[in-house]
C-alpha cells in the first residue's frame, strides 16, 4: 500500500525549477535571503529559550537533532549546523537536494540532507528535538495532515517553529502583486492567495495535532531600510508561531 503524502506535485515542480538559484542572493530566492537573518534570530532565541542554551556560546545547540523540512538550498540547515545541532534537511523537492549537498561540502558541515517528505520520516520512525517548518504549510494540499505528520516527528518536550503567510488584503498586495508582480522576487503563481492561513487558524491545526502554541510573532519589511524585523503587533503578512510537544503527565507518586 503507497504511503499517504501531503505533497502537491504541482507545487513541488514549481521550487524544482528554480533549484540551482538557491545561494544567489539577487535569484529568485533573494527575498529568503532578506528574511534570513530575522528568521535566524528568531529561531535561535526559541530553541535556547527552551533548552536552556547560552546562545553566546560557540555552538549552543551541540547534542540538539533538528529537522528542516522543506529545506531547499540550506539556507537555514546551515547556520544551524554552524550553532552545533545535527541537522537532517528533508526536501519533497528532489532537485533541491544535490545543490544543498554541494554547499554543505564546500562549507564544511555536515548535514544529512535527503529527498523525502515528512510522513516518510514517520513511517521510519525518524524523531527530532526540533523541527523548522518554514514557508511550507501555504504550499500542501491539506495542512492538517501535515501538521500532524510534522507533530509525529517530535519528541515529547520538543519544538517545532512553523513560518508562513496570513491571508489578508496586505499579503496579497505585498506577497503577490508586489513581490511576484512588481518587483519580479519571485516568478508568478509561486504562492496562491487562497491557501494563506491565519494565525488564528494555524495556532488551531497546531492545537488539533496536539501541540501547544506558545509564541507568535510577525515578521515586517521596512522598504526604507530595506530589511526586516519583528513584530510583536503586525502578523497581517508574514508571521512565525512556535508550538512545543507537551511531556507526558507523570502521575503522582502513590
Amino acid at each position: 500500500m503507497p504511503l499517504e503524502t501531503t505533497v502537491d506535485a504541482g507545487e513541488i515542480a514549481k521550487f524544482e525549477r528554480m533549484a540551482a538559484e538557491w545561494w544567489d542572493p539577487r535569484g529568485k530566492f533573494r527575498p529568503l535571503h532578506m528574511l534570513n537573518p530575522c528568521r535566524l534570530d528568531y529561531i535561535a532565541a526559541q530553541i535556547a529559550a527552551e533548552f536552556g542554551r547560552d546562545p553566546g556560546a560557540r555552538q549552543p545547540f551541540a547534542g540538539l537533532r533538528l529537522l528542516d523540512i522543506g529545506c531547499g538550498g540550506g539556507l537555514i540547515a546551515e547556520p544551524m549546523a554552524r550553532l552545533g545541532a545535527t541537522v537532517t534537511g528533508v526536501d519533497a523537492a528532489a532537485g533541491n537536494i544535490p545543490v544543498a549537498r554541494l554547499h554543505a561540502e564546500q562549507s564544511g558541515l555536515a548535514i544529512d540532507y535527503r529527498a523525502g517528505t515528512a510522513e516518510a520520516l514517520v513511517a521510519g520512525g525518524a524523531r527530532f528535538d526540533v523541527v523548522l517548518n518554514l514557508e511550507v504549510v501555504e504550499h500542501v494540499p491539506d495542512p492538517a495532515a501535515y501538521l500532524g505528520a510534522c507533530a509525529g516527528l517530535l519528541e515529547p518536550g520538543g519544538l517545532i517553529v512553523t513560518s508562513t503567510i496570513n491571508r489578508t488584503a496586505r499579503s496579497f498586495a505585498l506577497a503577490i502583486v508586489g513581490a511576484e508582480w512588481v518587483m519580479r522576487w519571485l516568478p508568478r503563481g509561486t504562492h496562491d492567495w487562497r491557501r494563506f492561513i491565519t494565525p488564528d487558524e494555524l495556532a488551531a491545526l497546531l492545537a488539533g495535532a496536539g501541540l501547544e502554541p506558545v509564541d507568535r510573532k510577525g515578521f515586517v519589511f521596512d522598504p526604507l531600510a530595506w530589511s526586516w524585523a519583528l513584530s510583536a503587533r503586525d502578523l497581517a503578512v508574514n508571521y512565525v508561531i512556535t508550538a512545543v510537544r507537551p511531556r507526558p503527565a507523570v502521575p503522582p507518586p502513590r
